[in-house]
């Protein structure tokens, strides 16, 4: 029994909305189209004619990284923060997914939160400012009930959140299912893992949570994108997108497991995009994982909706050629 005399608070009161009522910044109306083959030809002029130096001969070269993993059958793995879905990205990595340039993904619990709201009602990105002084603050019903009971049935079948989610969302058939990289990703067993910080995400301050539930399926998906990692050996790559301190941690110690348990790593590249540069992905993920020869590493600063539909071009490009 604890000794403290302060209790913890009981979530069993707390009030929330339907998710339809609550105005929202992003809808799938402003995502992203994929290209076609047509169109990421041509894109490809402009690529070219870029100059060979800093981050443009860097974007080429992360083209051609990943488009040589997929001919090497070596991992290609996407970790991503929630920024990327708001941003409007998800048909663009998914169309890469279907090509083949996607064989695993990675986020946060910002990441899960915004691509179930998606597919759901099509929409996501409340206006905290707003929310916050009243306590409504991601407190609509729907995402804090169907994501925590999708972590809980998840863990009785012994299967991590990102498998969890994407499993409720195939069997929901949300109407706006094909925005949703988890739905998508799961459709095609691509596997996705989920890295959450118990306290940071809205599902957290629903009285549906259940902390034991989300500890135990996240710390599986850990051990999940541990093993992928492994396949990173040979040529795969691995590409951080917007996350600064939660998927550069989870990747740092993946690679010390996989290394720590002998299997050899090295050969590989690691990529960081964002729009700001921050400590831990440039340390994380570009410096120590390949060094000392072990791959090379690159890190492109720019906007998201602008930088990963420039390089779905550029790699669509590159493998017809």
């Amino acid at each position: 029994m604890s000794i403290y005399s302060q209790k913890p608070i009981d979530l069993s009161g707390i009030s929330t909305y339907p998710l339809a009522s609550r105005p929202s910044k992003v809808t799938v109306s402003d995502f992203a189209r994929p290209l076609s083959d047509d169109e990421a030809r041509g894109s490809a002029g402009l690529i070219d004619s870029l100059p060979n130096i800093l981050a443009a001969q860097s974007l080429r070269s992360v083209a051609d990284a990943i488009v040589e993993a997929r001919s090497k059958g070596r991992a290609i793995i996407w970790g991503f923060g929630g920024h990327v879905i708001k941003t409007g990205l998800a048909p663009v990595l998914i169309d890469l997914m279907r090509r083949g340039f996607v064989t695993a993904l990675a986020t946060n619990g910002s990441g899960v939160i915004h691509d179930f709201e998606i597919a759901l009602a099509g929409w996501t990105s409340e206006d905290v400012d707003s929310a916050l002084g009243t306590g409504e603050f991601g407190m609509a019903e729907e995402t804090g009930r169907l994501i925590n009971q999708a972590i809980k049935t998840g863990v009785d079948r012994d299967c991590g959140i990102g498998e969890s989610i994407g499993s409720a969302l195939a069997d929901m058939h949300p109407p706006y299912a094909t925005f949703s990289l988890l739905h998508e990703a799961y459709c095609a067993k691509v596997p996705v893992t989920a890295h959450v910080t118990i306290g940071a995400d809205i599902v957290h301050i629903h009285p549906h949570a259940d902390g034991a539930a989300i500890g135990a399926a996240s710390y599986r998906d850990f051990l999940l994108l541990a093993s992928i990692v492994s396949e990173l050996d040979g040529g795969g790559i691995y590409l951080n997108l917007g996350s600064a301190v939660t998927l550069p941690e989870i990747f740092l110690k993946a690679i010390t497991v996989v290394r720590n348990l002998g299997h050899t790593l090295r050969d590989f590249t690691t990529a960081n995009f964002d729009f700001l540069q921050h400590y831990r992905p440039l340390t994380n993920v570009v410096r120590r994982p390949v060094a000392g020869g072990a791959g090379r590493g690159y890190n492109i600063t720019g906007h998201h909706e602008i930088m990963i539909p420039l390089l779905a071009a550029a790699i669509i490009d590159r493998s017809r050629k």
